[in-house]
C-alpha cells in the first residue's frame, strides 16, 4: 500500500447519477460502526478542503466549461489532496474509509463518457495515486432513465454532469460494468434499482463476505 499502512480498509461506492451512493455510504458507515469499526465517510471530488474547492469547479456551471482532459486533470489533483488529507491518515490510524466515488468514476466519466485516452488516465493514476487501490469497490447499477429521474428529484446546484446527453450516461454505465468485469476481485455490481433497505443489505453482505467486517 502506498502512503498508508495496511491496518484500515478502503471501500469505494461507484455508479451513475442518482444511484444512491451517498445514502448507502451513510448506511454502510452505521453498519460498520455497530461492528466496532472506526469509519470515515468521504467523497470525490472533494473530501478535503482543497479538493472541495476543485469539486465546485467540476460539478457546477455549464457543461461546456471543461473538456474531458481538463476534467481528468482536475479530478486527479483533487484526488491527490483527498488521499493525503483524509483517506491515508484514516487508514494509517486503523479506520475504515468509505468514499462516494474514486478513480473508477474518472475512468467511466472521462474515459468512457468523454473519450479521454485510457492510457493517459492510467498514467495520471500512477502519478497521483501510485500503487494504492481500494480494498473493495461496490458499483451501484441501475437504468439510466431511473437514475436521472432520481437525480432530478433532488436537484440542487450540482447539475453539470446530470445535464449531459443520455448517450453520455449510457457510455458511463457501460464503462462501470466493463470495469467490474475486468476486475472481479475488487468490484461487485449491486442492483441499485431496488429499495434502499435491499441495497443496504446487499452491500453489507458483500462487505462481510469480502472483507470479513
Amino acid at each position: 500500500m502506498n502512503d498508508a499502512s495496511s491496518t484500515g480498509r478502503f471501500i469505494t461506492l461507484e455508479g451513475g447519477e442518482g444511484a444512491g451512493k451517498s445514502t448507502q455510504v451513510a448506511r454502510l458507515k452505521g453498519w460498520l460502526e455497530k461492528r466496532g469499526h472506526s469509519v470515515v465517510a468521504t467523497r470525490e471530488p472533494g473530501g478535503a478542503p482543497g479538493a472541495e474547492m476543485v469539486r465546485k469547479l467540476l460539478v457546477e456551471g455549464p457543461t461546456e466549461r471543461w473538456d474531458g482532459t481538463t476534467e481528468a486533470l482536475l479530478h486527479f489533483a483533487a484526488r491527490r489532496d483527498h488521499l493525503r488529507s483524509t483517506v491515508w491518515p484514516a487508514l494509517g490510524r486503523g479506520a475504515w474509509a468509505i468514499s462516494d466515488r474514486f478513480a473508477d468514476s474518472t475512468l467511466a466519466y472521462q474515459g468512457y463518457g468523454h473519450g479521454v485516452d485510457r492510457a493517459m488516465l492510467a498514467d495520471l493514476y500512477r502519478i497521483a495515486v501510485g500503487g494504492f487501490r481500494p480494498d473493495l469497490t461496490l458499483i451501484l447499477d441501475l437504468p439510466i432513465e431511473t437514475g436521472l429521474a432520481r437525480a432530478a428529484a433532488r436537484r440542487g446546484t450540482e447539475t453539470r454532469y446530470e445535464s449531459l446527453p443520455k448517450a453520455f450516461h449510457d457510455r458511463v454505465r457501460n464503462g462501470f460494468l466493463d470495469i467490474a468485469t475486468a476486475d472481479p476481485g475488487r468490484c461487485i455490481v449491486i442492483d441499485a434499482s431496488r429499495d434502499i433497505d435491499a441495497i443496504a443489505e446487499a452491500i453489507a453482505r458483500a462487505v462481510s463476505e469480502r472483507l470479513g467486517a
